[in-house]
């Protein structure tokens, strides 16, 4: 994932699918390793409700904590971002 539009987010991003697979905690399973995958390693199920063939699936990735250094708060960008 580009780390410019990164700088942008304020705290989190979150996703929401349906993911094809046999069981709740392996539609678990897909969605963090999904989230990992695009760059998002501090990842949490926000909801998921398991049905049929597959599982509708919230989560979110966090790209800002409270009490991080904030990107979009630095001094090169007080007054707004680039927008590169």
């Amino acid at each position: 994932m580009n780390a410019k539009l990164l700088n942008h987010v304020v705290d989190a991003i979150d996703l929401e699918t349906y993911i094809f697979c046999d069981s709740e905690e392996e539609g678990k399973k897909l969605t963090l390793d999904f989230m990992a995958a695009i760059g998002l390693t501090d990842s949490d199920i926000v909801f998921i409700e398991y049905k049929g063939i597959g599982a509708r699936v919230r989560s979110r990735g966090y790209v800002y904590k409270p009490g991080d250094s904030y990107q979009w708060l630095s001094a090169n960008n007080r007054g707004g971002m680039d927008n590169d």
